[in-house]
């Protein structure tokens, strides 16, 4: 397995850009020109994406729609109400989440640079049996899966079918109840008849399509790229998450807390999942970064989810291994230019750091806690990067509506020094009632002993 700096310009490693737009010569010196961003948001996720690429120079606005009474953001960036009235401002239009496809289609049609979803990658995310029937139709080897709009149904399914299954909400359902994931332990399903059978009517109010897939066990992991229009961006990231609120796995669904990841050129992981849309991404006018979430044992590769958009904490990690200027890199590829992304050598880790009511919404907790101060035992910034975050008078404090505050990071040429990177940093930050996972990264040394046994990453 090769996790050292990789240069390749596309999938098949025959792209012909350089990556390196040059400006006016000042001095004797190229300058790179500037840019200008106008990010758009539904709530404050890409703030930290953002601000890296103002501190690079380039002219960065935001749009988010809700939020939520907060000041999220003040003293750190541009915060605009009518993102529509800069469309012609920016060189660089960045939609940072699903279900702004169709915009992102008609900006793209009518000339601008646009990253961020389409219409058809917005459906693969948000609809699981759609998802699930295009990796099926593009040649992947999906677990069987069964969907559902009755409860009763699927009770019955279960009692008739004995077997394992992983319950998973589907289609228009809100993020938090999107979370309510329940994998069977017993193999007779019987735990689960049970679960479903016991909330069979609150669950009805909510989650009223819902998906039951085969279990699989393994290692969990996603292969994921950038892409630029036309092609896959080299090198590949491979990353391996860890969602839920508590050190091995238990507790609550949080979206994630923390992820560990390498950068790779093309393998047979790449080549059995992520390879296979290029065409229906072409078609669709997709410009920006998908993963596609996988178990895989000694049996094969099960995709089981796409994402098509940033991840969070994913995001912030990257810049940990990305060398590149992200202005840069983001103008080429919304242009469908092909780019030479290098990357840091080994690992990165990235653990989020928050405050309660973490994971979840409460505005009597936010209370105790919005304006409380972010304090560093020595002024060392590195690797620290922005969740629902303010400054004020050049003092970093919390605020937003969910208590994710930060997120901190670290590299290294194995996977342990990345991760101890990664906790001295934390180790440095203070926080009243500040919680974490200590765990991210620590599986690596059995999951890549069995990914390099099965001879899927090398």
């Amino acid at each position: 397995m090769s996790n050292g700096e990789v240069k390749q310009n596309g999938s098949n490693g025959n792209g012909n850009g350089n990556g390196s737009p040059r400006g006016e010569t000042v001095n004797g010196h190229p300058e790179k020109p500037k840019y200008k961003f106008l990010f758009i948001s539904w709530e404050s996720l890409s703030g930290d994406l953002a601000w890296q690429i103002k501190k690079e120079g380039h002219e960065v606005k935001c749009y988010i729609k809700d939020l939520g009474g907060t000041n999220v953001y003040d003293g750190i960036l541009e915060k605009v109400d009518d993102w529509k009235s800069f469309v012609d401002w920016a060189d660089v239009i960045v939609f940072d989440d699903i279900w702004f496809g169709d915009q992102a289609d008609k900006l793209r049609k009518a000339g601008k640079a646009v990253i961020g979803g389409s219409s058809y990658t917005d459906r693969l995310e948000d609809d699981r049996e759609f998802g699930q029937s295009e990796m099926k139709r593009m040649g992947m080897n999906i677990l069987p899966h069964w969907d559902f709009s009755d409860y009763d149904e699927a009770l019955k399914f279960i009692s008739e079918n004995p077997g394992r299954y992983v319950y998973k909400p589907s289609l228009d359902v809100s993020s938090d109840w999107k979370g309510l994931l329940f994998i069977g332990k017993e193999e007779d399903g019987k735990d689960l008849h049970q679960i479903l059978s016991s909330n069979k009517t609150v669950l009805g109010k909510k989650i009223k399509s819902f998906q039951l897939q085969k279990y699989a066990s393994g290692v969990e992991v996603g292969c994921a790229a950038f892409f630029n229009g036309q092609d896959f961006i080299m090198p590949l990231n491979i990353a391996f998450e860890h969602k839920r609120l508590f050190p091995g796995e238990i507790g609550p669904m949080t979206g994630e807390m923390g992820t560990s990841m390498f950068w790779c050129g093309p393998n047979n992981f790449f080549r059995s999942t992520l390879e296979k849309m290029l065409e229906p991404l072409r078609a669709s006018g997709y410009v920006g970064y998908i993963d596609i979430n996988c178990i895989v044992n000694a049996r094969g590769i099960y995709p089981l989810e796409f994402t098509c958009r940033f991840g969070y904490p994913t995001i912030s990690i990257q810049q940990e291994g990305i060398l590149n200027d992200w202005g840069e890199f983001f103008h080429a590829i919304a242009n469908h230019k092909s780019y030479e992304l290098r990357t840091r050598k080994g690992f990165q880790v990235g653990v989020v750091v928050a405050t309660p009511p973490f994971p979840y919404d409460d505005k009597s907790e936010l209370a105790i806690y919005n304006d409380t101060s972010i304090l560093f035992k020595k002024p060392n910034y590195e690797g620290v990067h922005l969740g629902d975050v303010k400054i004020v008078d050049g003092d970093w404090k919390i605020d937003g509506t969910c208590g994710y505050d930060l997120v901190v990071t670290g590299s290294g040429t194995t996977m342990e020094d990345a991760r101890r990177m990664t906790y001295n940093r934390i180790d440095n930050i203070m926080i009243l009632n500040m919680f974490y996972r200590t765990d991210i990264g620590a599986t690596w040394a059995e999951d890549r002993d069995k990914m390099h046994s099965w001879e899927y990453i090398y």
